[in-house]
């Protein structure tokens, strides 16, 4: 656990899609995406997680990392993986929220997909985080 207020590396990546094809997709980011990533064992990545609407129609992956370097590490991993042309075929992103100090490459890596930056400011962090 944190203290109160301590400074904090985390990042938190959320990204929020229109889905294209419910059955699809669900397929896709169970047995696809999802393996895909796990299967890459990115030391510092914390959380690969997609999450979907009661009425399947929207989506958000919401991806945490140890810190701002081990972000770039997945964007890296994904600009080079079959992933980044089949996620749109899936899904519309239609909103990317980066929680956390995204360092000057992560700013220009995500500005580029239209992203939102929010600073880490205060709070705690319960959850004991160490390199996988």
């Amino acid at each position: 656990m944190t203290e109160l207020n301590a400074q904090s590396d985390r990042m938190v990546l959320i990204i929020s899609c229109k889905v294209k094809d419910a059955d699809s997709f669900k397929t896709w980011s169970r047995d696809r995406a999802s393996k895909y990533v796990y299967d890459l064992k990115e030391e510092k990545s914390i959380s690969y997680e997609w999450h979907i609407s009661a009425d399947q129609t929207e989506a958000t992956l919401i991806e945490a990392f140890v810190d701002s370097d081990s972000m770039m590490v997945r964007l890296g991993n994904h600009m080079t993986s079959p992933l980044a042309t089949e996620v749109h075929e899936q899904v519309e992103i239609i909103g990317v929220l980066c929680l956390g100090n995204a360092k000057q490459d992560a700013i220009e890596a995500l500005s580029a997909w239209g992203a939102t930056f929010h600073s880490h400011h205060s709070g705690y962090n319960r959850e004991i985080v160490s390199p996988r």
